[in-house]
């Protein structure tokens, strides 16, 4: 720079982030840690973060971690997406109420993981007269039994919500992101999303149509 040269705006970023993860760096040698808040992985995707998912294959994966909800006709939502760890059971309350603002009413029922099921989402649910999937807290009563079956019709119905997630990383490009801007990434996942209620409206369209071309057929 002494001499005249001036680095070009991404070139400047670059240094800033070598500076932040230098620094992170020393902090983690100097205090004989494995973490740091907003750690960098990436000098050239700087928002990227561990993720720890806790899976057998892959305990720790790099990229947008996200909450994808499912309502009553099968259509996807992305109700959070972030490249920062978050605590998942904390986007159920503001997830229904997006929804209410969508639809006009509550849901009659949410299936969903044993993580969302915390004593502030169960009261929050109970007090809108939202039935929240899994098993109650405290003594079984004597409604047990139903409950059970209740349980495991719920359990059967929320493979579906496991289903889409398949879907979307075979079908619909959701496990290639090959962008490498935080935005177009963003858009990318985004997309994946769309596309898969694209088809699901095409679907629905063309059985709705061989419905009525089968009963013209039967009715001739």
């Amino acid at each position: 720079m002494s001499e005249g040269y001036a680095m070009t705006g991404k070139d400047i970023n670059l240094y800033l982030t070598i500076i932040r993860l230098y620094v992170q760096q020393q902090y983690m040698y100097d205090n004989r840690v494995h973490f740091v808040e907003h750690r960098i992985v990436s000098i050239s995707q700087p928002w990227i973060r561990p993720i720890i998912r806790g899976k057998v294959k892959a305990p720790v994966e790099f990229g947008a971690k996200f909450d994808l909800s499912l309502d009553s006709e099968g259509y996807r939502c992305i109700e959070k997406i972030s490249f920062e760890a978050y605590n998942e059971n904390t986007c159920l309350i503001e997830a229904i109420e997006r929804f209410k603002v969508r639809t006009g009413y509550y849901p009659e029922r949410v299936l969903a993981d044993q993580i969302y099921r915390t004593r502030e989402n169960r009261s929050y649910c109970k007090e809108h007269g939202i039935r929240l999937s899994g098993p109650k807290l405290g003594r079984l009563g004597t409604t047990a039994q139903v409950d059970k079956k209740q349980e495991y019709q719920d359990n059967t119905d929320r493979i579906e919500v496991e289903r889409v997630f398949s879907l979307g990383k075979r079908c619909y490009g959701m496990s290639c992101i090959t962008t490498k801007l935080l935005e177009t990434q963003m858009t990318s996942i985004a997309l994946s999303v769309f596309v898969t209620n694209l088809f699901r409206i095409l679907r629905r369209i063309l059985c709705t149509f061989l419905y009525q071309f089968q009963f013209l057929h039967d009715w001739n």
